[in-house]
C-alpha cells in the first residue's frame, strides 16, 4: 500500500539527487542500493529528505520499475527538469506472433510515420522475454536521458501486450520520460500511460481473448442443444478440436498446432494431422459456431 503523501512519480524527485549515504552513494538517476549490491526496497531517508515535500515522510518505496531486490546497476543521469527537450526521436517496434506471419504492413506503417529506427521480432506476446522490445525500450530511455524527446511508435497496442502487461510496460516508458504512440486500433494516438482513459482501455483489451473464448463456448453449447456436431471430420475428433482451440488461443501457428496433435483412429492412427487439416477443422468449427449462434 502506498504511504499517504507519496505520489507515483515521487521517486523521480528523489532520484534527481545523489544519495548522501556513504554506504550507498547512488548517483542521480539511479535507485538506492544495499551493502550487498542490490536495489534497495526503499530510498534512504537522508536522500528523500532532500526533497522538501517529502521531508516529513517516513519512507519512500522504490517503485517496481526499478526492480527492488535485483542486482544494482547505474542508470543514466536524469535531464534537468527545467530543460526543454532538444530534438525528437521516433523509434518503432513491430511484432508478429509466429514465423509464418508477415511484418510488412507494420513495417510500412512505421516507415510512413517517420520512424528513424525499427526494432522487429516474431515472437508470441506470451513469451517471458522479447529481446527486440527490451532493446527498443532501453535505447529509448538512453536517448531521453540525453535530453532528446523520444516516442515509441507501434502499429497497434496489441503488438506490445495486453491488459496489465501493457499497463506495466507503458508505466516503464513513463518512468523514462518516453511516450508511446499507436498508429491504429482502439488506442490510436499518443497517450499518457498514467491517464485514466488509457488504463481503462488497456484493461479492456486484456479481456478481449476471454470474451472471444466465452462466445465460442456459448456457441458450442448452443450447437450441442440443437443436436449439431461441432468439429472437424475424418481424422479429427472432439479432443483434437479442444486441444487445437486451446493452442490457437496461445497464438501458435497451424504447423506447430499440428505437431501437438495425434490422430487416434483410422489408418492414420498415431500420426500427426497436416496443417491443412487443422486449418479446415478450426474453420469448420468457427463457421458452425457462428451459424448456431445466429440461428
Amino acid at each position: 500500500m502506498k504511504q499517504p503523501g507519496v505520489v507515483s512519480d515521487d521517486f523521480k524527485r528523489v532520484e534527481s539527487h545523489d544519495c548522501p549515504m556513504p554506504t550507498c552513494a547512488a548517483p542521480a538517476g539511479s535507485p538506492c542500493r544495499t551493502g550487498k549490491g542490490k536495489v534497495a526496497v526503499q530510498y534512504h531517508t537522508a536522500r528523500f529528505r532532500l526533497v522538501p515535500r517529502l521531508a516529513k515522510t517516513l519512507s519512500v518505496p522504490t517503485p517496481g520499475v526499478r526492480k527492488p531486490g535485483s542486482a544494482w546497476t547505474e542508470l543514466p543521469r536524469p535531464v534537468c527538469a527545467d530543460a526543454d527537450p532538444v530534438g525528437h526521436v521516433r523509434l518503432g517496434y513491430a511484432r508478429a506472433s509466429t514465423a509464418r506471419q508477415s511484418l510488412d504492413v507494420q513495417l510500412d506503417s512505421l516507415s510512413e510515420a517517420g520512424v528513424t529506427r525499427i526494432f522487429s521480432e516474431k515472437i508470441s506476446t506470451r513469451a517471458a522475454k522479447r529481446p527486440e522490445l527490451e532493446a527498443a525500450v532501453k535505447l529509448a530511455g538512453e536517448i531521453r536521458s540525453s535530453g532528446v524527446a523520444v516516442t515509441l511508435v507501434v502499429h497497434e497496442h496489441k503488438r506490445l501486450g495486453r491488459g496489465i502487461e501493457l499497463a506495466m510496460l507503458t508505466e516503464e516508458l513513463k518512468a523514462s520520460g518516453v511516450g508511446p504512440e499507436f498508429l491504429t486500433g482502439e488506442l490510436k494516438g499518443s497517450h499518457d500511460p498514467s491517464g485514466i482513459v488509457f488504463t481503462v482501455l488497456a484493461a479492456m483489451s486484456g479481456t478481449e481473448r476471454e470474451h472471444i473464448r466465452d462466445r465460442t463456448l456459448e456457441g458450442h453449447e448452443s450447437a450441442r442443444k440443437r443436436g449439431k456436431t461441432v468439429g472437424g471430420a475424418g481424422v479429427t475428433d472432439e479432443d483434437m478440436l479442444s486441444t487445437a482451440l486451446h493452442l490457437r488461443d496461445q497464438e501458435m501457428s497451424l504447423r506447430d498446432i499440428a505437431k501437438r496433435l495425434v490422430i487416434t483412429a483410422g489408418t492414420k492412427k498415431g500420426q500427426h494431422p497436416s496443417p491443412a487439416t487443422v486449418m479446415r477443422m478450426l474453420r469448420e468449427h468457427d463457421e458452425k459456431v457462428a451459424t448456431a449462434a445466429s440461428s
